[in-house]
């Protein structure tokens, strides 16, 4: 897939303090030095379960865990066939981790810097002094310059490249495993990934002082987001102001910027009757902490008689927004105010259709309403750096590694998500298969259609008129 710049790349880091800054400037004082992170770069933290399934991939593929108690950990999802995560220490990537739908595996693909952190235990290849140099420049490893290879090793393998006393000098995928190893005298052993030079230094520090590193910057993002907001407001005198609430972190981050700029204001949550429960909790939670009335409205019943005409949404064939959202949306600010302002947590790291999206807009399906993005150019990193700082009661559901919040069958989910989604909440996804099920007897599709999660396309191009 090709790389997507939807926005600047921010990421910096603070090796005096250990912390990513999202800018040139440490609130220490000290430069910062930038991070080489593949577009879009809409990064984020990775919390305990997120680190916990990082260090259980690598204690499978090499024996070891890669992260220790008390470092900072960034993920950034890069474009892949399912799902990829960069992960970030020390302020450099030090590997990336791959989701295989087919096999229904996880995949590691470290990079050289991974060895500031541990020593592989198995799923090494040494090499011969003489082949050390040029493979640390790139070079494949010959079968001339193999010393011996872990037990374990198989065709396919990522492995780490090391030198007779174990200093990682490269990585890359074997050709071939350790049995067939053994007769080689020629012909290639492992294809070495070409190094990316990068700076790693490793450091513990906890999300408190990233919070403090990056004080000024925070400070001037919400300042302008809030400039924003009030100028959006007086713009507009008469229209009642409220925040679209989704129980996500984004809608969440608006809140706080418009609480701040304008004061209380309602909560307008359309209940598609397919959110997970922790969604609700947070509803209620915020609502009760900021002391706010939730505005309700719902299309949960309408999904289910479109599901029988039109079967699944898809992401080229989006029937849900309109049914789930948009319409009772519509709905409610027509009964309640006739129109009005919303405030919602749009950001432009988000997607394409969104960094194309105006900062404000009227949606062709919601006349009625006039929507505000005052986040429009935060990454997520900004939007949980906020949320950190503010001691905001964020989703819980981001602790345990969903990171998109909204529908639990939401045809733009990834499967690596929705095999967490299965795990964690069988009943749910249970209820979901049912009725998937249902449609493919009901039009005689394969069984792939469902396991290899193709309900979630059609075929044609992408629908993003939610976006209008």
């Amino acid at each position: 897939m090709s790389k997507a710049f939807l926005g600047k790349l921010v990421l910096n880091w603070c090796d005096a303090c250990h912390t990513p800054v999202l800018g040139k400037k440490c609130s220490c004082g000290a430069e910062t030095r930038q991070v080489s992170v593949t577009p879009p770069g809409d990064i984020r933290p990775a919390f305990e379960k997120d680190i916990e399934h990082i260090n259980k991939i690598y204690s499978e593929y090499f024996g070891t865990i890669l992260i220790p108690e008390g470092h900072l950990v960034i993920l950034n999802k890069v474009p892949d066939k399912d799902r990829m995560e960069e992960v970030i220490m020390g302020g450099a990537v030090v590997c990336a981790i791959r989701y295989l739908p087919d096999e229904k595996r996880w995949e590691v693909l470290p990079r050289v810097h991974a060895s500031q952190y541990f020593r592989p235990e198995k799923g090494y290849v040494i090499a011969d002094n003489g082949a050390v140099e040029p493979v640390k420049s790139g070079t494949s490893l010959l079968a001339p310059g193999l010393v011996n290879m872990h037990p374990d090793v198989k065709a396919g393998d990522e492995v780490f490249l090391v030198s007779r006393d174990m200093e990682a000098i490269a990585v890359g995928r074997s050709k071939v495993g350790y049995e067939e190893s053994k007769e080689m005298e020629r012909g290639q052993i492992v294809r070495t990934r070409k190094p990316k030079p990068s700076v790693c230094v490793p450091g513990a520090a906890t999300w408190d002082d990233a919070v403090n590193s990056n004080k000024y910057i925070m400070d001037s993002h919400e300042s302008e987001a809030v400039r924003f907001t009030n100028s959006v407001v007086e713009k507009n005198p008469n229209m009642p102001a409220t925040v679209s609430y989704s129980g996500g972190k984004d809608s969440l981050a608006t809140l706080l910027i418009v609480l701040k700029a304008i004061g209380k204001v309602p909560l307008i949550f359309s209940d598609t009757g397919l959110e997970f429960p922790e969604t609700y909790k947070n509803i209620t939670d915020v609502s009760e902490k900021y002391g706010l009335e939730i505005i309700n409205t719902s299309g949960a019943e309408e999904f289910i008689n479109k599901f029988e005409i039109h079967g699944p949404p898809a992401v080229d064939v989006r029937w849900c927004c309109a049914v789930c959202k948009l319409n009772p949306v519509k709905s409610i600010i027509t009964e309640k105010w006739g129109e009005c302002l919303s405030f919602i947590g749009q950001r432009k790291y988000e997607s394409l259709a969104r960094m194309k999206s105006p900062r404000i807009w009227r949606n062709f399906k919601v006349q009625v309403q006039l929507s505000a993005a005052p986040i429009q150019h935060w990454t997520a990193m900004h939007v949980f750096l906020y949320l950190f700082r503010e001691g905001a009661p964020y989703n819980e559901l981001y602790e345990e590694r969903i990171d998109r919040i909204g529908c639990f069958m939401c045809p733009s989910s990834d499967l690596a998500t929705f095999e967490i989604i299965k795990e964690n909440y069988p009943e749910l996804w249970s209820t979901w298969e049912e009725k998937l099920n249902s449609w493919k007897e009901k039009n005689n599709l394969s069984e792939e259609w469902i396991t290899k999660g193709e309900w979630r396309k059609r075929g044609g191009p992408d629908d993003t008129s939610s976006y209008s």
